[in-house]
C-alpha cells in the first residue's frame, strides 16, 4: 500500500470514528473465507459496518479523532476487525449469535457512547444494553403509567361517583 493510500485510509477512518459512537474491536483470526463471509452477511443484516485494518493505520486514524481511544491502544495486537454501528447492543447481539457456530469473533473492546470496555468477558453485559430507542419507549411507557392509571380510576370510579351523588340527593329531600 502506497503512502497516500494509506492517508487515505487513515482519513476515512478518523472521520468514520469521529461520526460514530459506539464501535466493536474484535479479533477475527483463525477464521476461514466462509466463516468471514457469514459474519459480514450478518453484519449487513443488523446494520453493522465491519472493516479489517491494520493496528497502527488504526490507531493513527483514532489520534488524528476528535474523541479520547487512548484506552483501546492496549488491545490493537494481532488481527482487528472494527465494527461501528448506531445501536450499541447490536454487535455484541451478533458476536454472540455467530459463536453459536464458531468460536470466532472473539471480542477485544467496545467504546459505547464515550465508555470503554475492554475485554471477551464483558460481551453478556454488552447484550444486555438498551438502545437509545429502546430507552426512550422505556420512559415514555413510565410516563405514560401513571395518566393510564388515574384515567382507568376515572372511568371505573366514574358509575360509583354518580351513585354516589345521586345517593346523597335523595338524602337531602
Amino acid at each position: 500500500m502506497r503512502k497516500e493510500e494509506k492517508k487515505a485510509l487513515i482519513d476515512s477512518m478518523s472521520v468514520q470514528l469521529a461520526e460514530t459512537h459506539n464501535l466493536y474491536l474484535t479479533d477475527i483470526s483463525g477464521m476461514n473465507a466462509e466463516e468471514t463471509s457469514d459474519l459480514r452477511r450478518m453484519c449487513f443484516k443488523y446494520g453493522i459496518t465491519m472493516r479489517v485494518v491494520k493496528n497502527t493505520l488504526l490507531k493513527q486514524a483514532m489520534d488524528a479523532a476528535d474523541r479520547d481511544f487512548s484506552e483501546l491502544y492496549s488491545v490493537l495486537k494481532g488481527n482487528t476487525a472494527v465494527m461501528f454501528t448506531e445501536t450499541g447492543n447490536a454487535p455484541a447481539k451478533l458476536i454472540k449469535e455467530f459463536r453459536k457456530k464458531s468460536e470466532r469473533p472473539i471480542l477485544k473492546a467496545a467504546y459505547i457512547e464515550e465508555m470503554t470496555y475492554i475485554g471477551d468477558d464483558q460481551l453478556d453485559f454488552l447484550v444486555t444494553i438498551k438502545s437509545k430507542e429502546e430507552l426512550i419507549g422505556d420512559v415514555i411507557a413510565l410516563l405514560q403509567s401513571p395518566v393510564k392509571n388515574v384515567l382507568g380510576a376515572l372511568q371505573s370510579g366514574g358509575h360509583k361517583l354518580s351513585g354516589i351523588l345521586e345517593t346523597l340527593s335523595e338524602k337531602g329531600e
